[in-house]
């Protein structure tokens, strides 16, 4: 008895700790420059002095394509107070991100890391990967996956960064 006791209660905690895959970190963001979908290259640093959700994605990735539509309603929310999406795709061949993007529809730019080296240094190991960025460059948060609730955990983080 005391044996599955331990097992359910093992078994609690995982579930609690799986329960949302979002973490504190620290540092700064490490910097970069990709072209985006619109031809030009963008520099994170240029973005300095507002609150950037950097996500990287994949067009094959189930809750990637789940996710996208909600970033593009926070993008749009929170954009005149100083917020905004970047939206890293990280495959080698483009063309089906690209295709991806005729069907949903996103107004944040849209960056293609096709060689992984962005991916590499915010040590990318789950699609989707998030981070929140504050005004300085400081990394403050990092979401690996996406389940239908994270958005409540990605609004009170925008809002905080906002504040500050």
């Amino acid at each position: 008895m005391k044996q599955v006791i331990r097992i359910f209660t093992l078994l609690a905690f995982v579930l609690v700790a799986s329960a949302t895959n979002a973490g504190s970190i620290s540092g700064n963001a490490p910097d970069f420059t990709l072209k985006s979908r619109s031809g030009e290259n963008i520099r994170l640093s240029d973005l300095r002095g507002q609150v950037v959700m950097l996500n990287f994605w994949a067009s094959w990735c189930g809750p990637c394509r789940q996710e996208m539509p909600i970033l593009e309603q926070l993008h749009k929310r929170y954009g005149k107070l100083g917020f905004t999406v970047v939206g890293v795709n990280v495959e080698q061949d483009t063309s089906k991100a690209i295709a991806y993007l005729r069907d949903i529809k996103v107004s944040f730019p849209i960056l293609y890391d096709n060689t992984s080296k962005v991916s590499k240094l915010y040590n990318v190991n789950a699609m989707p990967t998030t981070v929140m960025i504050d005004r300085n460059g400081k990394m403050r948060f990092k979401h690996e996956g996406y389940k239908p609730g994270y958005e409540k955990d990605y609004k009170k983080q925008i809002k905080q960064l906002i504040r500050e």
